[in-house]
């Protein structure tokens, strides 16, 4: 399922090109040769054994995985620096704090997320935001995208009043809450997705009367498409 972080396989390590890039200056014979002339082209020659050899590798891994998903965006290992909420923030009239993220990398994913809320004020609507970005490195998520029950499995999510939210990635959808009590926006674009979920209550009120649903939601919008505008290669 979308919703919850694959773990598949052990810490990532450095690719093929990089690998070549660091042990070069340790071999000998190489640049720690001291008061030898080189050839040029011995130095164009390596230039192109080089090149051809990452070639090579990436066509060897491109035929072993042809359908890896499109990834344009880069692993943040602390999303809370990216995950501004302005005009959440703007729409809620409070200011959000307590941040807390995690995050990991793994064979088949890489994922991150930050949670915020608004501070405790007798009488006052609170409000609680957190997002999920999950990269997907080996499978398409586009089959099972906006499939789950969300990143809290508590939720009860309203999903025949799901609207599809145009010129948002690849495609994206947003779902109400029952009884207006908050939303969740999910984006697909190539292997990755990004689930922005907001939550708002009044002590003893489950309503939260007051709050504008819509303007909430078209706020989480524009959080959501500067946070992705960040995050892209």
């Amino acid at each position: 399922m979308i919703g919850e972080p694959e773990i598949d396989g052990d810490w990532h390590t450095a690719s093929g090109a990089e690998g070549v890039a660091e042990a070069l200056p340790g071999e000998p014979g190489r640049e720690r040769v001291r008061g030898v002339a080189r050839r040029p082209w011995l130095w164009a020659l390596g230039g192109v054994v080089a090149a051809s050899a990452v070639w090579a590798g990436t066509l060897v891994v491109q035929d072993r995985f042809p359908d890896l998903p499109r990834l344009d965006y880069v692993h943040s290992p602390d999303l809370c620096k990216e995950f501004e909420l302005k005009t959440v923030g703007q729409a809620a009239g409070r200011e959000f704090e307590g941040r807390q993220s995690g995050e990991g990398v793994y064979l088949a994913q890489d994922w991150s997320y930050c949670t915020v809320s608004t501070p405790y004020q007798e009488g006052t609507v609170m409000y609680g935001a957190q997002l999920l970005v999950e990269l997907h490195k080996k499978q398409d998520p586009a089959g099972e995208f906006a499939t789950g029950p969300g990143t809290d499995p508590a939720t009860r999510l309203d999903t025949g009043e799901r609207y599809e939210v145009v010129g948002l990635g690849e495609r994206a959808v947003l779902d109400p809450y029952y009884a207006n009590g908050g939303a969740r926006l999910m984006v697909l674009d190539g292997g990755a997705v990004f689930t922005l979920t907001v939550q708002w209550f009044r002590l003893n009120d489950d309503k939260a009367a007051g709050v504008d649903g819509s303007a909430m939601q078209a706020a989480m919008v524009e959080d959501m498409r500067t946070l992705m505008a960040k995050l892209k290669r």
